[in-house]
């Protein structure tokens, strides 16, 4: 295989472009290193030939963990947000979420792109590529069927250089699923943090942030006739005054503060976990009022992130009062009220951009540093995160979209961005990062439901949903209100958890579109409806 490559400096003297040729065997380590001249970098590109049938199919690793990245056919095209009208985007902040502002779309069908790794898969063979390395900047797959070629890039652009510069540091693997994900991770260096499996219950999904001290306390009565000593059960958003206002809870919603509540989470033998977006700010929280200038900019504006909360915009990692900020409120969280774990959500806030001296990939790993290092041995469930910069660093991570309450969301939205929230996105996700679980850290895959009210998903669909939860992700949480479980639904709970604890040989078909395990020494296979896909 030979792989060419090209570097583009603009120097006081004009644009300089260095080339270069690197001959390699799938299964080699590419490390390409160039002694650049003192200026600015303008591009960082190699092509490599990558030949493919037309039953092939390719996975492109989407910018984030919300990002949906399911296998590719040769002819099929990712959608950009061409189909929004120009006005809602503006309004809503839809390109915001994901890498829409700083990665081309072609419009094109037969190019497909994605983040940090991608594959080639025929039947059971794997051709892997996947980064050594982000902080260089973040590496950037296309391929063009047209021409058989696969594009990397360097996501460094603007960044200044003079000396020695890693333009890419690669693994490439060849062989079945677990061989080429194997020895990726092991030429990385990456291990996830010890962790137990996680199980048990969030508040978010039936009641959104209309929660309080009594509706909580109501879960929790009910989540004691259900779970396990040692689960968890997480309070999510609605308990804060605003988002980015994290010093104190809702007075309005929860009067006595959270500590009593954990105390109480405590008694009954589980985990108490807290939902917080730590590096967002709505725009008319009081910490966004009172220190402007603790928020992140680019073009001397605020940059908004988002919709949600009626538009955010995030803190600036690089502002020192917003470290001090962020060490009083993990110190409260953590010392003061008790939780055991974090779900960190919103992350992606943190780096919507480089500077001149670091680039975005750079800036995301620094803040994910930086949160492991004031959670200290509390664990961490990452949300909303560029995939790589978690890689070892989070205890948990997302690895989908939110599931939706019901299959795939309003017509109009599925116009939208690739982060949406859908449960057919979700469950592709789970699928097709399957292989982090257990390399990377332990997948969250989102939640599953066994209640019928105030749900519009078919009865198939959430057996589906939580057997696909329980089978492939490291997290397996509900989000009912136990107390209103008949008797069979507590027995569907017991078979999902058995699902979790006890499946064996657990192995996902893509081809056949099937799920095979062994479950009490029995073989047993779901088999996917595609029409639903």
């Amino acid at each position: 295989m030979l792989m060419t490559w090209r570097v583009t400096v603009d120097t006081k003297a004009g644009p300089e472009t260095l080339h270069g040729r690197e001959t390699f065997d799938w299964g080699d380590t590419l490390r390409v290193t160039a002694d650049l001249p003192v200026g600015v970098i303008r591009d960082v590109t190699a092509r490599i030939p990558v030949a493919v049938l037309d039953s092939d199919r390719i996975f492109m690793n989407g910018y984030q963990t919300w990002t949906s990245c399911p296998e590719y056919g040769v002819g099929d095209r990712i959608w950009d947000l061409s189909r929004v009208p120009p006005a809602t985007l503006r309004k809503y902040d839809f390109d915001r979420y994901g890498d829409y502002h700083f990665v081309r779309y072609p419009r094109t069908h037969g190019i497909t792109h994605g983040h940090s790794y991608c594959y080639f898969r025929r039947g059971g063979t794997y051709r892997l590529i996947g980064t050594l390395d982000e902080t260089p900047g973040y590496t950037l797959f296309e391929y063009d069927a047209a021409v058989a070629s696969l594009t990397v890039r360097r996501d460094c652009s603007g960044v200044k250089c003079g000396g020695e510069y890693h333009l890419f540091d690669l693994c490439t693997a060849i062989g079945d699923e677990d061989r080429v994900f194997d020895a990726w991770f092991s030429a990385a260096g990456i291990a996830p943090l010890p962790a137990p499996k996680l199980k048990g219950y969030t508040s978010w999904y039936n009641r959104y942030e209309d929660i309080d001290e009594a509706a909580i306390r109501n879960d929790l009565d009910g989540c004691k006739t259900l779970l396990s000593p040692g689960d968890l059960f997480q309070i999510d958003d609605g308990w804060e005054p605003a988002v980015g206002d994290w010093l104190e809870a809702d007075g309005t919603k929860f009067p006595n503060g959270l500590s009593p509540i954990v105390e109480d989470i405590h008694a009954s033998g589980f985990k108490a976990g807290l939902w917080l977006a730590p590096l967002a700010v709505r725009k008319d929280s009081k910490t966004a009022r009172e220190h402007p200038e603790w928020l992140l900019t680019h073009g001397g504006k605020p940059w908004s992130l988002g919709s949600n909360w009626g538009g955010f915009y995030a803190l600036d990692i690089d502002v020192p009062q917003v470290t001090e900020h962020l060490e009083r409120v993990f110190d409260r969280v953590i010392r003061e009220w008790g939780f055991d774990l974090l779900k960190l959500d919103f992350l992606y806030a943190a780096a919507p951009f480089g500077t001149d001296s670091e680039t975005r990939a750079a800036r995301m790993t620094r803040a994910a540093d930086l949160l492991r290092r004031l959670c200290g041995d509390r664990a961490i469930l990452g949300c909303g995160v560029p995939v790589f910069p978690s890689f070892g660093r989070f205890e948990y991570c997302r690895v989908s979209c939110d599931v939706s309450l019901d299959w795939d969301d309003k017509p109009f939205m599925r116009l939208c961005h690739r982060e949406r929230v859908s449960t057919k996105h979700a469950i592709l996700n789970t699928l097709y990062r399957r292989e982090l679980n257990g390399r990377a850290h332990l997948n969250d895959p989102d939640v599953f439901f066994l209640r019928d009210d105030n749900i519009d998903l078919l009865p198939e669909q959430k057996r589906l949903l939580a057997e696909l939860n329980a089978l492939f992700g490291g997290v397996l949480l509900m989000s009912d209100d136990v107390n209103a479980y008949t008797d069979a639904q507590r027995d569907a709970y017991a078979y999902i958890r058995s699902l979790s604890e006890n499946a064996e040989n657990v192995r996902f078909h893509p081809d056949e579109f099937k799920v095979t395990y062994t479950l009490d020494g029995e073989d047993r296979a779901i088999n996917i409806p595609r029409e639903w896909f």
